[in-house]
């Protein structure tokens, strides 16, 4: 179908998932394959898809759309590093990011309060909101990293892949999955500390989901 197409010469390409039906080793072959046929031929293509891996890695820009309205329009590290909302967010990154109920604290603003461990997280940037405003806290898994003290969990999965380790654990209330690039000795049942990179925190709105900082 893709010859097929090539040889009429047309101004656009469509392609609505062409790899769904593929296994993953295929998939990743076919992702390169088009990317790499697409800057030969310099065509525009819209490609239509549910995976984000496929759109995070093939697109120049992507559009997300929700219930046939677009969320917002950017380039996939920007989509990535400062998504418009939360459906942005979760959508985008794989685990998708985690969102925990907070609330700002402290008379300089840089703290967030998380409202099921009583923890407060630091930010490296101030946000001019009241002090009580309660947010939703975005933290992407890979901005995770073990500590002595910081948000308090307990191990329920360890997943090790190999370059990666993936934890999923528990707070009082919430679940949060944290991926960690160093091998740890964990165990479901062990308590730990999670501490984000102050330099990638998410705030979102609580009832309209949008981006607050």
């Amino acid at each position: 179908a893709m010859g097929r197409a090539i040889v009429r010469d047309p101004q656009v390409f469509l392609f609505d998932e062409p790899l769904s039906n593929l296994d993953a080793k295929l998939r990743v072959q076919m992702r390169a394959e088009i990317r790499e046929l697409h800057q030969r031929l310099k065509t525009t293509t819209v490609y239509v898809t549910h995976d984000q891996i496929e759109a995070m890695t093939m697109a120049d820009r992507i559009v997300v759309m929700e219930n046939g309205h677009i969320r917002q329009i950017g380039a996939p590290l920007e989509l990535y590093d400062r998504p418009a909302n939360r459906f942005v967010a979760e959508f985008i990154g794989s685990p998708s990011m985690n969102l925990l109920d907070g609330a700002v604290r402290n008379g300089d603003r840089t703290k967030i309060e998380v409202e099921t461990t009583g923890h407060a997280v630091p930010m490296a940037n101030g946000v001019e909101l009241a002090d009580g405003t309660r947010v939703k806290l975005g933290i992407r898994p890979e901005h995770l990293s073990l500590s002595e003290d910081g948000l308090p969990a307990t191990v329920s999965v360890v997943e090790p892949t190999g370059s990666e380790t993936q934890v999923v654990a528990r707070t009082e209330a919430e679940e949060i999955v944290a991926v960690l690039r160093e091998r740890h000795s964990l165990s479901p049942g062990q308590p730990i500390f999670l501490s984000p990179d102050p330099d990638q925190i998410h705030l979102f709105d609580v009832e309209t989901g949008y981006r607050l900082n």
